[in-house]
């Protein structure tokens, strides 16, 4: 089993689309950790707010099987694949890591965006405070204390998730 880390968001629809991804999660891989669910503006473009959040959980699922599933899942919840890096989604949901594999640069693991976004620093040192970064060898929870990036972004809110 491998334990994963994954960064949740969605600024369409975003409260049903969340909610559905946390049940689905659940449903596939039973225990899941969820961090808060937090509001942050759109990153590299200008439009509505993201709802984020990061989700752990053992799997039994390969490296390859995961990013398939998560492909999957991002098209279940309607996700329209376009050129441009930053623009609206339906759902975004991105690998961050994979047991303690360093597969950096060919295949950005762990992913970049743990040390340059708030809104996925954060949220993963809440629920992996003491789990090592695979390339720093620090813990989640002693980068966020040292980072430069701002919580200030992250508005908790508790979507009605049923």
């Amino acid at each position: 089993m491998a334990n994963v880390f994954l960064s949740i968001g969605s600024n369409i629809n975003r409260e049903a689309n969340i909610c559905s991804c946390m049940q689905q999660l659940r449903q596939d891989f039973g225990d899941v950790r969820f961090s808060r669910i937090y509001e942050t503006p759109a990153e590299g473009f200008e439009g509505e707010p993201f709802l984020n959040l990061v989700a752990g959980f053992a799997t039994g699922l390969s490296l390859e099987g995961m990013r398939d599933y998560l492909h999957k899942l991002e098209d279940s919840h309607g996700r329209v694949r376009c050129k441009q890096k930053f623009s609206p989604r339906t759902l975004d949901a991105d690998l961050l890591l994979y047991d303690d594999l360093n597969l950096q640069p060919e295949q950005n693991l762990p992913h970049n965006d743990i040390l340059k976004y708030p809104f996925v620093l954060f949220p993963l040192a809440e629920i992996a405070p003491s789990m090592l970064h695979p390339v720093l060898r620090l813990s989640l929870a002693s980068i966020a204390a040292q980072t430069t990036l701002s919580s200030d972004i992250l508005k908790p809110v508790e979507p009605d998730c049923g």
